[in-house]
C-alpha cells in the first residue's frame, strides 16, 4: 500500500500564527482542490494556535497533517490524519536534525507512531526565517542537493524529501536533481509558488508542490490557480 502523499500533487501549508485572507474560511481553502493541508510554522507556534487551526480545518473532508516545529505546538486530535516531522539535513544546529525530535519523545507520552512520519528537509533560501532558525547551510549546488536526497532515501530511509526555498522561487534544475537522485521517495517542493505558471513548472520537476504564504496573502482563488497548474503538469507529463 502506497503512502498517501504519493498521490498528492498539491498541498496547502497553513501557518497557525497567521490569519487567512480577509473574509475567507477553511471551507474556501478546502474547496480549492488541494490534496492535503499541512499545518505548521517556524515562529510563534503555540498549542492553542495549532488546536484552533486543526479544529477549523477538521470540519472538512481533506487530509490534515501537523508539521510540528517544537513540542509545544503539537496537539493530538481526532481530526488529524498524522504528523509530518521535519528533519533538516543541512541544519548547522543539529538540534533541528535530531535534538528537537528527542525532546518531543521525552516530553510527549501520547505520540501515535503509526501516524508519525518524517520529511527530509533541504533548506535553500538563506534569507528565510527557517534558515536562520536552523542555521542552515544554503550554499548548495544541484549536486549537493541530489546527494542529500540520495542520503535521505538510501541511508536514512526517508520517504519524503522536501526542497524548501521558503519565501522565494527556487531553481527547477536543483529540484530536478533531487527527483533524479531518488528511486521511490516523494519529492516535495515549497517556495514562491504564486500562480498557475510557477506551479506548473515546479510540478514538472517535483512530485508535490506546496503553497503557504499565498493562502494567507492572496486567498483561495489564487491557490486554486496553483492547484490547476500542478495537476495539469502531471497530466501533461504522463
Amino acid at each position: 500500500m502506497s503512502a498517501p502523499w504519493a498521490e498528492w500533487d498539491h498541498i496547502v501549508k497553513i501557518d497557525p500564527d497567521k490569519t487567512l485572507a480577509e473574509g475567507e474560511t477553511f471551507e474556501d481553502v478546502c474547496a480549492t482542490g488541494t490534496d492535503a493541508l499541512e499545518i505548521g510554522g517556524t515562529t510563534g507556534m503555540t498549542e492553542a494556535k495549532m488546536a484552533r487551526a486543526v479544529e477549523a480545518a477538521g470540519a472538512y473532508d481533506i487530509p490534515i497533517y501537523i508539521e510540528p516545529s517544537n513540542v509545544a505546538s503539537v496537539v493530538h486530535r481526532d481530526e488529524l490524519d498524522g504528523y509530518l516531522v521535519p528533519v533538516v539535513l543541512n541544519a548547522g544546529d543539529v538540534f533541528w536534525t535530531v535534538g528537537a525530535h528527542k525532546e518531543w519523545v521525552r516530553l510527549d507520552d501520547d505520540i501515535d507512531w503509526s501516524r508519525t512520519f518524517t520529511e527530509a528537509y533541504v533548506i535553500m533560501n538563506p534569507e528565510a526565517s527557517v534558515a536562520e532558525y536552523t542555521e542552515a547551510d544554503c550554499d548548495l549546488g544541484a549536486d549537493d542537493v541530489a546527494a542529500y536526497a540520495e542520503v535521505a532515501e538510501q541511508m536514512l530511509g526517508q520517504e519524503i524529501v522536501y526542497i524548501e526555498y521558503s519565501g522565494t522561487y527556487g531553481d527547477p534544475e536543483v529540484v530536478q536533481a533531487a527527483t533524479d537522485a531518488v528511486d521511490d521517495a516523494t519529492v516535495f517542493y515549497g517556495g514562491g509558488i504564486g500562480d498557475y505558471e510557477s506551479a506548473y513548472e515546479m510540478a514538472s520537476h517535483a512530485d508535490t508542490v506546496i503553497v503557504g504564504d499565498l493562502v494567507h496573502d492572496e486567498g483561495a482563488d489564487a491557490v486554486a490557480e496553483t492547484v490547476r497548474g500542478a495537476k495539469d503538469a502531471k497530466v501533461d507529463g504522463e
